[in-house]
């Protein structure tokens, strides 16, 4: 049992608050990473960061908004050697599959000099019922720029159980994790599956990426537009079209399906329309 405290940086995310709560029941004292959290955490605000990693041991970086972002190796290079210098033993690094900027980051985490494991994930299956998806699912329509590029779906259920491994086992040391689900499913099978769980017909509809940008823009603003359309166009083109094993090699055991996401998803109502 680890009495100094773990830092999760991103506490209040998909994988973030998951691991929060796992820690938390295992009895490991928790510092949760967040800018509302006491002491704060803001990835913009520099300053935050010492106080935030003070007496810490280990440390989960899970960076917002994306890796793919073109800052993001500038401020993971910055918090590495903040965290070194706080005498943190070891970080656990949240990248992601198939993208470039993402291992760039993780070549600066390797090369901080802390003992450190990589955790690289494919596309979250939580995004259809706690991100950006969530909308298109509940509007009936999933519109995305991947024609019929099929994806690993992985749980962020099994990321969190990866990472909690990573942040308390001495065994994770210097691992890379390739985390996917345990099948490919293009978009339109993945919409399937939840129309099937959901009790109602949820389509998908392939769009291309100026299509994409342009509605996302709308909804959400150009910031946020670019970002994730950049980050669609990088990474739905097919390189990720393979499985990994990532999460039999750290917990020994099959990662979850996805039918058994939408299963959890569907029985929580948070697809349920409104009366």
């Amino acid at each position: 049992m680890r009495k100094s405290p773990i830092l999760v940086i991103g506490s209040t995310g998909k994988t973030g608050r998951r691991i929060v709560q796992r820690l938390s029941e295992l009895g490991h004292a928790v510092r949760e990473g967040s800018r509302q959290s006491e002491p704060p955490f803001d990835w913009e605000k520099p300053s935050t960061w010492p106080e935030a990693l003070r007496g810490v041991e280990a440390a989960y970086i899970s960076f917002f908004p994306d890796l793919a972002v073109p800052s993001a190796p500038a401020a993971v290079e910055e918090l590495t050697s903040c965290a070194a210098k706080a005498g943190v033993k070891r970080l656990v690094l949240l990248s992601g599959r198939g993208e470039v900027n993402a291992q760039r980051c993780e070549n600066i985490v390797r090369a901080c000099g802390v003992s450190f494991t990589l955790i690289r994930a494919s596309w979250f299956s939580q995004n259809f019922n706690e991100g950006h998806l969530l909308e298109p699912v509940l509007d009936g329509v999933v519109a995305l720029p991947a024609g019929e590029v099929r994806e690993p779906f992985v749980d962020a259920d099994d990321i969190a159980d990866v990472a909690v491994a990573a942040l308390t086992d001495d065994r994770h040391a210097g691992r890379l994790y390739e985390l996917t689900g345990p099948r490919l499913l293009s978009f339109a099978e993945a919409a399937a599956e939840i129309s099937k769980a959901a009790g109602r017909d949820i389509q998908y509809a392939a769009v291309s990426v100026e299509q994409f940008r342009a509605a996302l823009t709308e909804n959400a603003g150009s910031e946020f537009a670019d970002m994730l359309t950049d980050l669609c166009k990088e990474v739905l083109d097919g390189r990720n079209e393979s499985l990994g094993d990532g999460v039999q090699k750290a917990l020994g055991r099959a990662p979850r399906d996805f039918a058994d996401f939408c299963r959890a998803a569907a029985a929580s109502g948070v697809w349920n329309l409104p009366n």
